[in-house]
């Protein structure tokens, strides 16, 4: 991680927690976090709790973040919502999440126009990518990859790219507790994904954008994976919902 990259841990609290349980959940995680400098800390809870999580931490130095959105900025889309409603509350957005591609057959195509409707509302997207465990054993992670690198980020520019973050979550690897190492995290993020960000955007962009680690993180792995160096800290699932755990992930990432 270089110094210009500032660690960034992402609770991705996914289709868990009411809208009370979530203000309790963070009632208990806002003594330990405020104390953590150095580190940015986002959450992500559902559409449901947004509102209830801004309340509790809108005068902290804690980002909030929804898991998904649709492109358009308002209309009939049942069910959807817009760039424009969360830019009330949310600094951030997960776009791309595995699990919203394998569910609900999201492509890279509309994941694209996901990110430029996010940047468009000054919502910094965090785009996922990921191979499934038979792309890793055929040796296919690193076309997989790029290809859904390149495809989210297309008709972007410098200025936008300057407001993305990549989290690199290898499908096998998430809600599974079998997590992938450090060093061969580091490997494809240093070989695969820096270098399709400089061919699209250049050395300078590759350096300065942040790329997570996500996929079985918790409290006893995460220091293995912050001490890479091109890893710029973690979007949590399971172990984001738990104070405790979540607050040793962030304490783990300003170590």
């Amino acid at each position: 991680m270089t110094a210009l990259r500032v660690p960034l841990i992402a609770g991705n609290w996914k289709c868990n927690k009411t809208s009370t349980e979530a203000y309790k959940l963070v009632e208990e995680m806002l003594p330990g976090l405020r104390n953590i400098r150095g580190v940015e800390k986002l959450l992500c809870p559902p559409f449901t709790a947004l509102m209830a999580v801004f309340r509790l931490i809108k005068d902290s130095d804690i980002r909030l973040g929804a898991q998904n959105m649709y492109w358009e900025e308002q209309g009939a889309y049942t069910g959807e919502i817009s760039p424009r409603m969360l830019a009330e509350f949310c600094q951030y957005v997960i776009l791309g999440h595995s699990e919203r591609r394998t569910y609900f057959g999201e492509s890279n195509e509309q994941v694209n126009r996901k990110v430029r409707a996010a940047i468009a509302h000054h919502l910094m997207p965090l785009i996922c990518v990921g191979e499934t465990l038979e792309e890793n054993e055929v040796g296919r992670a690193a076309g997989v990859i790029s290809r859904q690198v390149r495809e989210a980020l297309v008709g972007l520019d410098i200025l936008d790219a300057e407001q993305i973050v990549i989290a690199y979550e290898p499908v096998w690897a998430i809600g599974t507790g079998r997590a992938a190492t450090a060093a061969g995290a580091n490997t494809l993020i240093r070989n695969v994904i820096r270098p399709t960000l400089a061919s699209l955007f250049g050395e300078d962009i590759a350096q300065s954008v942040r790329v997570l680690y996500g996929g079985s993180v918790d409290p006893g792995n995460a220091g293995d994976f912050f001490r890479q160096p091109e890893i710029d800290g973690a979007l949590v699932g399971g172990a984001s919902l738990k104070a405790r755990s979540f607050i040793d992930i962030v304490e783990a990432a300003q170590a």
